[in-house]
């Protein structure tokens, strides 16, 4: 393949991503209220017995953006029995992120990207992952925003941490096409249960 047909490919590939991660933000943006919530207590119904399954030590979670699903309050109910919980911050823009502690009493900044982040705190290796989905598909790759940070944290943490993809059945797609880097999920939650990545394809536990 030439330089020019695979700066075409490149291009095309990106506008495929971009085009599908608006529409399924924007589907997910749309839900209702109430639709939402109904949906929400449904994940988190599926993602407790999960999360109390594997009994983490350090888990780490994202601040809900653009209506995704709301892990606080999940997290926020272990802290007690001596989870630790942390949040990723984005350090540069081609370094993995780094995992602040958080609690509910922590003071919140926002980020670069309007996120809120801990002001401060201590750097946590988690050895669990809830990553938000704006898509996945059958073979338990996830779409985010583009900017490839959690696939160069999976990558540079050892030993990787389970990653748990967490969001809504409208974000499921056959196809989010995976290149080289993209890194699948090891479980995936949606309101319709808990699916395990094995062999390529999505089982339902």
């Amino acid at each position: 393949m030439t330089d020019s047909a695979a700066s075409n490919d490149l291009r095309a590939h990106r506008a495929y991503r971009n085009a599908l991660r608006s529409r399924l933000i924007a589907a997910r943006e749309a839900l209702p209220a109430e639709t939402h919530a109904r949906l929400s207590q449904e994940i988190k119904r599926h993602l407790d017995v999960l999360v109390d399954t594997l009994q983490p030590g350090v888990l780490a979670f994202c601040w809900p953006f653009r209506a995704e699903f709301d892990a606080r309050p999940l997290v926020a109910a272990r802290l007690p029995r001596g989870l630790r919980a942390c949040l990723p911050v984005v350090v540069d823009t081609d370094s993995p992120l780094e995992f602040r502690e958080w609690a509910p009493h922590s003071e919140m900044v926002r980020d670069r990207y309007g996120i809120h982040i801990p002001a401060r705190g201590e750097t946590l290796r988690p050895d669990t992952l809830l990553m938000p989905l704006n898509g996945f598909d059958e073979a338990g790759f996830r779409l985010g925003y583009g900017g490839g940070y959690f696939d160069r944290s999976l990558a540079a943490l050892a030993p990787r941490p389970r990653a748990i993809g967490v969001g809504f059945e409208l974000a499921r797609v056959e196809s989010i096409r995976p290149q080289e880097h993209d890194l699948p999920m090891d479980t995936i939650v949606t309101e319709v249960g808990v699916f395990a990545v094995e062999g390529g394809c999505l089982k339902q536990r």
